[in-house]
Order: structure tokens, then C-alpha cells, then sequence
């Protein structure tokens, strides 16, 4: 189910209905929390739940009463700005909220102290907002869920292998032209592809995020399919973090200058890139 409002996009699975709920309880003149909503994930997920798990409340109180509902692959501060915006109190994210897996502050010198930790700390606070993070138990279920809806934005149901979800064979395509059309598809602004522009795919195997892939349903079981890895992006692009990783991260890409492709051939690397600013009709270049 997709629903926008003020220009927030919320994504809120069939199998959990948790707009839904909101609604059915509003409409007997009931008030559900925080708390009660994932309450009813959690008996809808489909998996037992697990208590060594991530999946848990992040930020705000879980005894608030929910205005709204946004859900999101990453809680980043353009997201918590437009869900607040929007009315949306509640956010369920797939990734974390700040820094790292486990959510901690640990590997910051200024630890919660951190000023870009306590701005957002600070505007989650101020809003009322309360988020709570829906990532192990998701992947666990079968179909994988981000799999599942993956797949499904890219249309690929069909060629989806029947034993193996993260398998499938496609019509012959040069990899430049399968990267170029996941990249219209999922309508992001930035593939990197490490190989030949020019290699003919008929099988690959498709693993966004990280599952945690089990070894009968893991790509590396392929046979010699080729590999399409993609880490999910988050919704909008504000996120509000600093850490080694974000260092290093800052030092491979500046977001303010067209976005490219990196492809690496017999040792070399060659650049693809795209002209965003001036809307170029081809979506990619190549170039030594």
C-alpha cells in the first residue's frame, strides 16, 4: 500500500495493516500507542518474535498516542522532518536511527554528547515523535520481506527462481544496460558497477540489504550467476550522521556533483557518469 502525504511517502505492507489499525480503532472511538501498534506487528509478522533482536523502540515514547503512521527504509532527519510535518508521530524504519546496527553512540570521541546526535535527539524530542525499528524479523520471514517488495518494484515475479528467491534468469542484457534499468526503475540517482559494461547476464542473483542469508537460500549458491547487490537507500537524502564510516564515505562521493558509475575491467577502472543538472535523456556514459 503506498500513500502520500505532504509529500511523504509512506509504505505500509499489506500483512502488517498497520494504517489500518490505526483507522479500526479510531473508528470505536479508541486511541491506540505506540506500544499497542507494534503490539499487533509483532503478532501479524508471520515469524516468532525473538528478544535478542534490533527490533526494538529507538527514540521517543512508546506510550504516546499515534497521529500517524510513516514508514520508511531509514529514519534520516529529512524523513523525521516530513513525517512530522505531515502529522505522522510514529516511524517504523527498516535501518537504524543513528550511527550503527545497534544503535549506539559508542564509536563517536563525544559519545551522546555529540552535537549532530543530540540535534536529532533534540528534534525527535520536540516533535513528539516515537520510532521503532522493523529490520531482523522482517528479513526472517519467508518470502524475505525487503526481498519481497523489492522484487516487486522491479516487476521481476516471473523470472523469480522457485526454489531460491534471491536467484533469476533474465532475456541476455549487457550488465550497463540491467544497472541502467534498476536505476529507472527504483528511480534512485546513483549505481556503482564493478565489472564489464558489456558482460551478457542471463542469471543473477538479486541481495539488497543484509538478510543475514542463510546457506540453501544464499546468493553465493547462484552457479555461476551474476551478482546485483544493492543497499537499500534511505527515504530522502538528510541523513544526520558523522562517524569514521561516514568520513570515509564523504571522501568517495560529493552529493553536490552529478553522481557516477564505477566500473572496474582487467585491472582498470573506467567511469560512467551521469549528467543529472542539465537532465541528460542518456541515463549513462561510459569513458576511459
Amino acid at each position: 500500500m503506498f500513500a502520500r502525504k505532504n509529500g511523504i511517502r509512506s509504505i505500509v505492507v499489506a500483512t502488517l495493516n498497520a494504517a489500518l489499525l490505526v483507522c479500526g480503532a479510531h473508528a470505536q472511538g479508541k486511541h491506540l500507542t505506540a506500544r499497542d501498534v507494534i503490539a499487533r506487528i509483532q503478532q501479524q509478522g508471520g515469524v516468532p518474535w525473538q528478544s535478542d533482536t534490533v527490533d526494538t523502540f529507538k527514540a521517543g515514547n512508546p506510550d504516546a498516542l499515534v497521529s500517524g503512521i510513516a514508514v520508511t527504509m531509514m529514519a534520516t532527519l529529512d524523513v523525521l522532518q516530513r513525517a512530522a510535518a505531515a502529522g505522522d508521530n510514529l516511524i517504523i524504519t527498516h535501518e537504524p536511527t543513528f550511527f550503527d546496527h545497534l544503535d549506539i553512540s559508542d564509536q563517536l570521541p563525544e559519545k551522546d554528547t555529540d552535537p549532530v546526535l543530540a540535534a536529532k535527539r533534540q528534534f525527535i524530542a520536540e516533535h513528539g515523535l516515537v520510532i521503532w525499528r522493523f529490520h531482523d524479523h522482517w528479513h526472517a520471514r519467508n518470502p524475505d520481506g525487503i526481498e519481497a517488495g523489492m522484487v516487486h518494484a522491479l516487476g521481476w515475479e516471473k523470472i523469480q527462481d522457485a526454489n531460491n528467491q534471491y536467484l533469476f534468469t533474465i532475456p541476455e542484457t549487457p550488465l550497463e544496460k540491467l544497472a541502467a534499468e534498476i536505476k529507472r526503475k527504483l528511480g534512485i540517482r546513483i549505481v556503482r558497477v564493478v565489472g564489464d559494461p558489456g558482460l551478457r547476464i542471463t542469471k543473477l542473483a538479486f541481495a539488497p540489504g543484509a538478510a543475514g542469508l542463510t546457506t540453501g537460500q544464499s546468493p553465493g549458491n547462484a552457479g555461476g550467476a551474476g551478482s546485483c547487490h544493492r543497499r537499500s537507500p534511505g527515504m530522502g537524502g538528510g541523513r544526520i550522521r558523522r562517524g569514521r564510516s561516514q568520513r570515509r564515505q564523504a571522501k568517495i562521493t560529493d552529493h553536490s556533483r552529478p553522481h557516477s558509475f564505477r566500473t572496474s575491467r582487467n585491472g582498470r577502472v573506467y567511469e560512467l557518469a551521469e549528467d543529472i543538472r542539465d537532465g541528460s535523456s542518456n541515463p549513462v556514459r561510459s569513458g576511459p
